[in-house]
């Protein structure tokens, strides 16, 4: 899959959302099926949303980097498999599965999505799981799930129905402090499974200030990205996601000079009175391939 610096909730039942994502600049239009639609709106939604797939999967032939994904209902609930059977319709690149507790769940739905593949001529292989990390069992195996599958390509941290789970009170998030250890949590067992991971949502559209210091520290974190549910969050997201002007010329300089430095037989070299070594070349062309 392409980026996943932003990962934009648009509402299966709405047709005015629907319409307007085909001109959404995140990096994932994930279409929602679960908790923003109410059960009488289910199966409308499911038809809309297929048919915006496959509509605007002609667009992204334009724009190759978006990702369309849809997030189904939970895997204990009877919609899983109904949302699967209409979803999976050519053009679609991923599936969000959220409350995953565990990795028997991803067994199930990976099954499901390849007999869908097989039905619809789609490429073996080529529709994508990201899991939801939305409860106190899914973050205890958060590793296992990110693991257990190829199609797996990224955890999301899903953090009100976490907070829900935990009994938290979700009033005031400044001073909530009790998620840490699960949102700092994901990230890590992401990137030991080899995948990417994308943070929760910051609720507030007008509070801007207050999303670009989440968005921060969810990098701070080692997250690569952010879930958002307005427009107007993307551009602060795809600014902290992205490289800076500075990181890029330092991540030439050091390529530079650590290139230089091969030709000399140097396993470090000093760069702006700071050592750098083999490290800072893989930290340099990593900041490099994301611009």
């Amino acid at each position: 899959m392409g980026r996943s610096r932003s990962l934009i909730f648009i509402p299966g039942n709405n047709q005015r959302f629907l319409e307007k994502s085909r001109t959404i600049n995140s990096d994932i239009i994930c279409y929602d099926l679960e908790d923003s639609v109410p059960q009488e709106e289910k199966e409308i939604a499911r038809e809309s949303v297929r048919s915006a797939i496959q509509e605007i999967s002609k667009i992204n032939d334009i724009n190759k980097e978006r990702i369309l994904a849809v997030r189904i209902n939970s895997p204990t609930s009877d919609q899983m498999a109904t949302d699967l059977k209409k979803v999976i319709t050519p053009g679609i690149d991923a599936i969000v599965i959220p409350k995953v507790d565990d990795d028997k769940q991803i067994a199930e739905i990976s099954k499901i999505i390849e007999k869908k593949e097989n039905e619809k001529n789609i490429q073996s292989g080529i529709i994508k799981i990201i899991p939801s990390i939305e409860s106190a069992l899914g973050v205890v195996n958060a590793y296992n799930i990110a693991k257990s599958d190829q199609r797996i390509t990224t955890l999301v941290f899903g953090i009100f129905d976490f907070l829900h789970d935990m009994k938290i009170d979700n009033q005031d998030m400044e001073t909530i402090t009790g998620f840490m250890y699960a949102r700092a949590k994901v990230p890590v067992d992401a990137r030991a499974a080899g995948i990417d991971s994308i943070d929760s949502i910051w609720q507030d559209i007008h509070d801007h200030s207050g999303l670009i210091k989440d968005l921060k520290l969810g990098k701070k974190l080692g997250y690569n990205g952010k879930c958002i549910i307005h427009p107007s969050q993307i551009e602060h997201v795809h600014s902290v996601f992205s490289p800076s002007n500075q990181d890029i010329e330092w991540a030439k300089k050091v390529v530079q000079a650590l290139d230089s430095a091969k030709n000399s037989s140097a396993g470090a070299v000093k760069l702006e009175g700071k050592m750098i070594d083999a490290v800072h070349y893989k930290q340099a062309r990593r900041i490099l391939d994301l611009r």
